[in-house]
């Protein structure tokens, strides 16, 4: 057990041992009014875990907004209700989901992404290093034989399979710089070639 994991189980144990306190307490005082309190207590309880369940899926849902290939060729990618670019490309014909980050230079990949888009964890060697907002990480770059965005198809795409954990893949400017237009309009990022 690590000292993090001690030091909860700690602080959980004496918020158990005080609200058991309290309920004895309670309830030697007035068995009928802490029997109402106790179920009105659990209830709300029981109400803000479900919400708080809830809110993963339906923020989830809101920025699962697609980007959509127009008439005339171009894809738009509406912005999410956090203010991100949410993008899926397909990777080796694997669909994987990139937060457009104009900020990072390349593709970067969690492990997760990587593994979908048929990318051995045995054969990824990391030894590059990237310079974050978060600190200095550790990278292995890779060649993604396809990479796939609506009409677009790309061929053997360089791309860094991230050594830190990371919630969602990033679409750097190396990527957007094969398209001849990048507008950002209207909560509308506009993609040409």
């Amino acid at each position: 057990m690590s000292n993090d994991q001690l030091a909860q189980a700690l602080f959980l144990g004496l918020l158990a041992a005080s609200g058991l306190g309290w309920v004895y307490m309670a309830f030697r005082q007035s068995p009928g009014r802490f029997t109402q309190n106790l179920i009105a207590w659990a209830l709300l309880f029981i109400g803000a875990i479900a919400a708080a369940g809830l809110w993963q899926d339906v923020q989830g849902s809101l920025n699962e907004r697609q980007a959509l290939v127009t008439e005339d060729g171009h894809v738009e990618i509406p912005r999410g209700y956090d203010g991100h670019y949410y993008v899926t490309l397909e990777l080796n014909g694997q669909p994987v989901r990139f937060v457009v980050d104009t900020g990072a230079s390349g593709i970067v990949l969690s492990r997760e992404a990587a593994a979908s888009a048929g990318l051995s964890a045995e054969t990824l060697e990391f030894y590059d290093i990237a310079r974050t907002a978060n600190g200095v990480v550790e990278t292995a770059p890779v060649t993604l034989d396809t990479v796939g965005l609506g009409p677009f198809l790309d061929h053997r795409v360089r791309a860094y399979v991230n050594g830190a954990e990371m919630s969602t893949s990033l679409l750097g400017m190396d990527y957007l710089d094969r398209f001849d237009r990048l507008e950002i309009s209207r909560g509308r990022m506009i993609l040409e070639r």
